[in-house]
C-alpha cells in the first residue's frame, strides 16, 4: 500500500515539475514578445541620453542579445540554484524584492480566500434552504448586484466613504509607518481591500454551490429521505452538503488563480505592498525576471492546491481514488 501511495505522489510531482517547466517557456517567451525595452526599466531617463553603441553594449551586459533559447537555459540554469536574477528595476535579487512583499499579499489573499468560501457555503445553504422565496431572491439580487460591480470602481467608492469622507479606515499602505508589528493597525489597512476582493468573488461561489445543492435535493436519496420524514434542513446538512463537499474542495483548488488576479486589482487600488503590485510593475517596466518569478509563484500556488484538494477529497470520497474524476 505506501509503495503504491509513493508512486502516485511521485507521478504527480513528476507532472508538477513538467508543468512548471512548460509554464516558465510560456511566460519566457511571451515577456520578450512584448513591445517594449527593458533597458528603459533598468537605466531611466538615462537610457535617452545614451548612444545606439553604449544601448548595444548595455544589452550585451544584461545578456539581451543573446538568442531567447540561450536565454532560457542560462535563465533555467541558475533558477535551479535558486538565482532567479536581478530586478531591472530594482537593481537587486528578484527573491530580495518580493521576500518583504509576499506577507502582505498572503495575509490579504488568504483572508479573502477564507471569508470567500465560509460565506458562499454559509449563503449556499440559506438560499437552498429557502429555494424561490423572499430570503433565495433577495440573496440573489444582492449577490448579483456586487457581482457585477467592478472592484476597482467599488475600492474608489469604498475609499471616498470610508476614508475621505468619514475618515474611519486607511485608503492605502499594509500599515502605518513603524507599525508593522501591531495587529490592530494591520486590520485596519486590510479590510477596505478585503472587502473589495470578498464582494467581487463572493455570489460566484456561492450561486454555483446553491446550485449544486439545489441539484442533489433533486437526487432520488434527497427524495426518499424526505418521504421518510427528514426536514429539509437535515437533508441538506446530513447529505447534500457531504455529497457536495468533494465538489466544493476541487472549486476552492481551481478558485486559487481567480481570487489570486483579485489581489492585483485590490493592491493597485489600495496601494497595498504586495506582490501583486509588484507584479503589474514587472509587466509595465518590463522586468522579466521579476515577472518570471511572479507567474511562476502563483502557478505553483494552483498547481500545489489541485493536488491538496484531490488529497483531501480522497480522504472524503474514496471512490475517488478509483475513478480519478470529481464530478461537478
Amino acid at each position: 500500500m505506501k509503495v503504491v501511495m509513493f508512486k502516485q505522489w511521485a507521478k504527480r510531482w513528476m507532472w508538477l515539475a513538467l508543468e512548471m517547466l512548460l509554464l516558465s517557456i510560456l511566460v519566457f517567451y511571451l515577456a520578450r514578445q512584448a513591445p517594449g525595452d527593458p533597458l528603459q526599466s533598468f537605466y531611466g531617463d538615462a537610457m535617452e541620453s545614451m548612444t545606439e553603441v553604449e544601448r548595444q553594449a548595455a544589452r550585451e551586459r544584461l545578456g539581451l542579445n543573446d538568442g531567447l533559447l540561450v536565454q532560457y537555459i542560462r535563465w533555467l540554469t541558475h533558477a535551479l540554484q535558486g538565482d532567479f536574477g536581478l530586478s531591472y528595476k530594482y537593481k537587486m535579487p528578484v527573491l530580495a524584492v518580493m521576500k518583504p512583499l509576499i506577507g502582505n499579499t498572503l495575509l490579504l489573499g488568504g483572508m479573502a480566500y477564507i471569508t470567500v468560501f465560509i460565506l458562499a457555503v454559509v449563503l449556499a445553504i440559506v438560499c437552498a434552504f429557502y429555494e424561490g422565496r423572499l430570503p433565495d431572491r433577495i440573496i440573489c439580487r444582492i449577490g448579483t448586484i456586487f457581482y457585477y460591480i467592478p472592484g476597482f470602481w467599488l475600492g474608489v467608492v469604498l475609499v471616498l466613504v470610508f476614508s475621505i469622507n468619514l475618515r474611519w479606515l486607511p485608503s492605502s499602505g499594509a500599515y502605518d509607518v513603524g507599525m508593522q508589528k501591531e495587529l490592530g493597525n494591520r486590520i485596519r489597512h486590510l479590510i477596505l481591500p478585503l472587502a473589495v476582493m470578498v464582494a467581487s468573488h463572493l455570489w460566484y461561489y456561492a450561486h454555483m454551490i446553491r446550485n449544486k445543492l439545489l441539484d442533489e435535493m433533486q437526487k432520488d436519496y434527497a427524495l426518499f429521505a424526505r418521504a421518510k420524514g427528514c426536514s429539509r434542513s437535515e437533508i441538506l446538512w446530513k447529505h447534500c452538503l457531504r455529497n457536495v463537499a468533494p465538489a466544493i474542495v476541487n472549486l476552492m483548488a481551481v478558485s486559487i488563480p481567480h481570487i489570486t488576479s483579485g489581489t492585483v486589482v485590490a493592491e493597485a487600488v489600495f496601494n497595498y505592498p504586495g506582490i501583486g503590485n509588484l507584479a503589474v510593475e514587472s509587466a509595465k517596466y518590463h522586468d522579466y525576471n521579476l515577472l518570471m518569478i511572479n507567474v511562476l509563484l502563483t502557478g505553483l500556488m494552483v498547481f500545489v492546491g489541485s493536488f491538496l484538494a484531490q488529497a483531501v477529497n480522497e480522504k472524503i470520497d474514496p471512490r475517488i481514488k478509483e475513478t480519478g474524476v470529481i464530478k461537478w
